[in-house]
């Protein structure tokens, strides 16, 4: 961005109010993918020169519908082979690259096709997997509107694993809505797991995955080993998110044995729901 002209800033950063008022409180902070959007979302509406706009993105389900192009093309890809998935998966953290591609085969499977979809997201930041399914805001700030959605919190911060926009405490009311009524089967993966794969997807198919992408590709190996096991042929189709040449740190890290796990305990959790005691703390979802 820089070599184009543009100016990057670490969130949090002291340019805003609300990143100012998380470093006071927490000077340490590794940053969120919810501080970054309300220090964004503040940027925008504060600028007077009328010139920056800011379109809220991942977490709302029109993007998830937009995205879905993704998933319509692999449809009539897979016509064109004679072939249907028998698993899909894709990495979740806003939610939208794993929606564009699976929500195209939710028709179907609702109609009774027998079709296995997972959204993968890191177990340092199990929001599917272990969040309950709350009114909550996208962003720390509280600057977006109260969203129905499986959340660890607006004031969560996941540790600083090496899973890219992943770190992220909410997730789409769509895709939140589909795991609770059973149409999804969340899975929750290790930064230790995720690289593994990625190292062995780099080694055997000259390209290097980012580390969301990993977390699928984990899913993907998972799945592959289990169908041998079983003598089953399965086809699996899965989402590759993107190319990790910006990520070389974490695989550099991971070859270098400097890499941990983290999983985040239901005690973790509930103390993360009450570290600004200032906000209020998400409404729980009775039914929906």
């Amino acid at each position: 961005m820089e070599a184009w002209g543009g100016r990057c800033v670490a969130s949090p950063s002291t340019e805003t109010k609300a990143g100012r008022d998380i470093l006071e409180r927490f000077p340490d902070t590794p940053g969120s993918f919810g501080i970054a959007i309300s220090e964004a979302i503040e940027a925008a509406v504060s600028d007077t020169t009328g010139k920056t706009r800011y379109s809220l993105g991942s977490v709302l389900n029109h993007v998830m519908l937009h995205q879905t192009v993704v998933g319509l093309e692999a449809k009539k890809q897979l016509d064109i082979i004679g072939e249907y998935p028998d698993i899909i998966i894709g990495c979740a953290g806003g939610g939208s690259n794993f929606a564009g591609l699976a929500f195209p085969f939710v028709l179907d499977k609702t109609n009774g096709k027998e079709i296995a979809i997972y959204p993968v997201e890191p177990a340092a930041c199990p929001t599917l997997t272990k969040a309950p399914f709350v009114y909550d805001h996208g962003d720390t700030a509280r600057y977006t509107p109260l969203l129905p959605m499986y959340s660890l919190g607006h004031a969560f911060v996941p540790p600083p694993v090496h899973a890219g926009g992943l770190r992220y405490h909410g997730m789409a009311p769509t895709v939140s809505q589909l795991v609770n009524e059973g149409i999804f089967e969340a899975k929750a993966v290790t930064q230790l797991d995720a690289l593994s794969a990625g190292v062995l997807v780099s080694r055997t198919e000259g390209i290097i995955p980012a580390p969301e992408t990993t977390h699928a590709l984990a899913t993907v190996v998972e799945e592959a080993k289990k169908a041998k096991e079983e003598g089953k042929e399965k086809v699996i189709l899965f989402n590759w998110s993107g190319h990790g040449l910006l990520d070389l740190t974490a695989y550099e890290k991971y070859l270098a044995d400097e890499l941990t796990n983290f999983v985040l305990s239901d005690e973790e959790i509930e103390e993360a729901e009450n570290v600004f005691c200032e906000f209020p703390k998400p409404v729980t979802l009775k039914s929906c």
